[in-house]
Parts: C-alpha cells; structure tokens; sequence
C-alpha cells in the first residue's frame, strides 16, 4: 500500500503542467507543495537516514525534480557530490566507561560516552583540571583556560555558556569548546551538564544520546575529516561521577552547579585531584550518501559568478527498532521533508519565471544534517563552484512548522548581516512581520546547516514560521509531541495554503539577493562577520 501511494506522489509532482507564472508575482501550488512531501515522508522511504536506501531514494525523487525543471548540473555528469560517511558504534559488551581515581563508572550510569571512530580500541588515562565552561575568545576578552596547566591533560568542563550571554554568541563559544581545549594542550574533555542544560535535556536523554552511533565524513584523501585531532577523548559526567571529579578540590558540585546558575556565574578554573582513565571500544563502518545539487546560471555577465545558495536537509533519523509501540520509523514530514518542499517549489518558480536572476542560484539537498551538520560541512570545505564563482549568502529551510496560517517569520542570523533587511521585505510582501527570535536561549543560529557556512565567511539565514498568533503554541506542540518522533508524518495537520506562502516568501527573499546590486555583506562589529570573514568588506548597522 505504501508503494502505491509513494510512486502515485512522485507521478502527480513530476507530472504537474507548466504554470504560467507572472514574472513579479509567481504563483505556487499547495498540491505540489503536498505532493512531496506526501512522497519524501512515505514508510517507504524509511526515515531517510543519511547512508541508507531510503535516504538513496529521496535523493533520486529530488534529482528527477531536478531534471524535470530544466536546471543545471553543478557536480560534471552528475546530480550528486558523493558524501562518504563513516559511522562508529560502541562495542555492546559494555566495555567503555570512566575509571575515577581507581573507581570504574560504566557508560551508561552517570557517564555517558559516545562511539569514537579514530580509535576503536581506546585506554588511556590522564590528569585533569576544571575550567570552568570551558570558554575562550579574544574579540569578548574571554580566556578560562588562563593561568591553568592543561598540557597532555583532561578538561572538565560546565556545558553551555553563562547565564546571560548573548545566545547567539554563547552557542558558537560552547560549539568550539574542543578547539579552544586543544589549543591549550588538552587531550580529552568531560562535560558537567550545568543547570540550564538539564532543565532543557534531562540526563536520561543524554545517556540515549550517547548510545547512538557516531557519524563523521571522509576526506577526499579518504581521511576522517576532524576538526580537532589533539582531543582524543570525550565524555558527560553527573551525579557520583562527577562529584568524584571534583573530590579533594574544596569545591563541590552543588557548590559549583549553584554559581553557575546565577546570571553572570562564571566559576573560576583549578587543579583536580583523580586521575581519569577511558576505556572504550568502538567498530566503524564506511556508509556511502551524497549531497543532491542543481543550479541556475544567472544572466548578468558581471554577477552570474556569483552564487546564492538554497539549501535544506534532505535526511532525517531513519528507523528505531526500540522505539515503543508499532510504528518504528520516522518519517520526518515537517523535519525536513517541508523544507525540501519549499526548496523544490522555489526552483521551480525561479526556472519558469520569464526573467532568469542575475546571480546564479545553487540549489542543495544535503545529507547527514541530523548526525551534526555533516553534508553541509562537506559541501562547505568542497564546495563545488565553477573556477572564479563565488558563494555570496545562503538562505537554509530546516523544520518550518507548517500547522497553522503563521502571522509572522523568524530569520536566524537576520540581524548580523544585510540580509536581515532582505528578508522583512520580503515578508512585508506578503503582509506579515520578521519578528526577533522568540526562543533565543535555545541558540538556533548555530545548529542548522546553515552554520557551515557562516563558518567560511557567508552571510547566511534561516527561516522558520514564526509564533505571533497561534505560532507559538503550534510550535512548541510540535517539539513537545511530534519532533523526533513517528508521529512526524503526513498526517499532521498541515496548513497547505501556509506551506505555498512560505515557498513565496523564501522566492522573494532569494529573488532580491540574486538581483541585488550588491551582495551580501556582514555588519561592521558583529560578532560572527569579526570571526569569520575578518578581511571582508563590511556595511554599516542600521
């Protein structure tokens, strides 16, 4: 049954007539709209999980959406920029975990510790020293690893980033924790969950998390892509585990846990006592993917090398045998066969619009974004331009919650750039608002594939439907039942008309940043432009 209904959605979306479309104000359809993501969130598919047939099948469906529309290959001779992932899993006989000064604490129990795919066969054992979160930044004059002798040690740190910081600006500083650690010297590091962290994801949801496998990309030169080859280990520590950690420091982890609970609280670095041993066993397998690509050429002589990226995640978490209850697969409609959709439904408009862009326009279904970023990644540090084009902005579609007539937009990363302005225009065009980030603790800018790319320079953002009217209650219904469950499937109940005037209002936006005079550039003093394109041209705040 779920063949016939899959292979009918592919029929009625691939075989939709040409719509005439006025050039300024094109028009999108619903049913097309639904009939992808009716296909793409079909059992058939099987969750989509990068490296898998079902994802290979997604990918095949957006590769003929591709041809059919009349777009460009970007790879030579191919939709597709083969992505090789590796996937390590821990050894099932339980045979990781942390050894304490002379005390075991299996993985699993107040430990938890992930697969690592450099060394499957791991022991070692190290000093330590608390570092407080573990932070460091010249721009913010921040440096927690000062005066501490961290050398061929372990780093025990709090998660996250203080109370107060900005979000943006404390997501991307708890996100280079590894590298801020190996620059001083450390070779493993162990995470305290601080206080905000498990009042948002409970221990028991870190031990699940850790269980899972993990998933890294293979170099061209067939090398494990690794971003910081000096850590070597890594583990979560809570309860009697890291209450052992701090043992004969004077401190104690209520004492610590309650200062970092305040606004501002930033516990200060010291030497710990225990010596801190891992063991773990891991085994790796390669699994092949691919990133589906097309584009657009633009028609300005002057600007068609450079290039607008249009880019959503095409995986999602595949199948959980474990998962209680019939129905094992996750079929993810809203996350994140809603933002191939959108993406599919911009392509098509801007290849039957009667005035092709003056930038050229590269569209991408990226794999892997559900195991840590890893095909934007990818595509980032092999990006596969033409010789002399250049990627001036990205717009990302990820996991718009399309239950409801939204009132409003939220664009991530809006207020660091020139885009910001694109963007509420192009709301405005269609009578609702670009609000501020209404969940801003959550660090949203950070987390979508969109990041890779703010990572080498581009100005990038990401949309989401917003919370004004009943937004807010829809989303967080969505994140409380729906995310990351089975139930995120086709029938939800889907505002089709919503999900069509979305795809118009990310048409608008990429319309004007294709046909702009200028590209994209970062605000003068912003945090992320400062931190990754130093030596470009930067346009003044508003």
């Amino acid at each position: 049954m779920a063949l016939r209904i899959a292979l009918s959605a592919m029929a009625l979306a691939l075989a939709i007539p040409p719509m005439a479309i006025a050039q300024d104000r094109p028009v999108f359809s619903s049913d097309a709209i639904r009939a992808d993501i009716s296909f793409l969130a079909d059992d058939l598919l099987e969750g989509r999980d990068g490296g898998t047939r079902g994802y290979d099948i997604a990918a095949r469906y957006v590769a003929a959406r591709f041809t059919a529309l009349g777009l460009e290959q970007v790879v030579p001779d191919s939709w597709y920029q083969p992505v090789s992932l590796a996937v390590a899993k821990l050894d099932k006989n339980n045979s990781t975990g942390l050894t304490i000064d002379g005390k075991r604490f299996d993985n699993g129990g107040d430990v938890a510790i992930g697969a690592f795919g450099r060394e499957p066969k791991q022991s070692f054992e190290a000093g330590a020293v608390f570092v407080g979160y573990g932070l460091r930044s010249d721009r913010e004059k921040i440096d927690d690893y000062a005066g501490l002798d961290l050398k061929g040690k372990w780093a025990v740190a709090l998660s996250g980033s203080p109370v107060g910081m900005p979000s943006e600006i404390g997501a991307h500083l708890a996100a280079e924790k590894t590298r801020a650690a190996q620059q001083a010297g450390v070779i493993g590091l162990i995470t305290i969950p601080s206080p905000t962290m498990l009042a948002r994801t409970p221990w028991e949801r870190l031990q699940e998390r850790a269980s899972d496998p993990s998933v890294g990309w293979v170099q061209p030169d067939g090398q494990l892509y690794v971003r910081t080859p000096g850590i070597r280990g890594s583990a979560y520590a809570n309860g009697a585990a890291a209450e052992a950690l701090l043992a004969g420091s004077g401190r104690t982890l209520a004492a610590v846990r309650a200062e970092a609970g305040k606004k501002g609280g930033r516990p200060k670095g010291f030497a710990l006592k225990p010596l801190v041993r891992i063991d773990r066993t891991s085994s790796v397998t390669h699994a092949p993917s691919s990133n589906v690509l097309a584009v657009l050429p633009g028609s300005d002589p002057a600007l068609a090398k450079e290039y607008v990226l249009l880019m959503a995640h095409l995986d999602h978490v595949g199948v959980k045998p474990d998962t209680p209850g019939k129905d094992k697969i996750y079929n993810g409609a809203m996350d994140n066969a809603s933002g191939i959709a959108t993406m599919l439904a911009v392509a098509k408009a801007f290849a039957e619009s009667g005035a092709r862009p003056k930038r050229s326009i590269l569209f991408a279904a990226v794999t892997a974004e559900e195991d840590g970023l890893l095909g934007s990644q990818y595509l980032a540090k092999n990006m596969v331009l033409p010789a002399g084009g250049k990627l001036v902005g990205v717009v990302n579609l990820d996991m718009p919650i399309l239950t409801y007539d939204f009132q409003d937009v939220v664009a991530f990363g809006a207020e660091h750039s020139t885009l910001g302005p694109i963007v509420e225009r192009a709301a405005k065009s269609e009578g609702i608002a670009l609000s501020a980030d209404p969940i801003s603790a959550e660090g949203l800018f950070t987390r979508s594939d969109h990041y890779r790319f703010v990572e080498e320079g581009v100005p990038s953002v990401f949309l989401i439907s917003g919370f004004a009217g009943p937004g807010k209650a829809a989303f967080e219904h969505f994140l409380k039942t729906d995310y990351h469950k089975p139930s995120d499937q086709i029938d939800l109940p889907f505002h089709w008309e919503a999900a069509a005037k979305f795809a118009r209002v990310n048409y608008a936006i990429a319309r004007e940043i294709a046909d702009a005079a200028e590209a994209p550039r970062w605000y003068e003093g912003d945090f992320f432009g400062d931190a990754f394109a130093p030596g470009e041209a930067k346009a003044a705040k508003p």
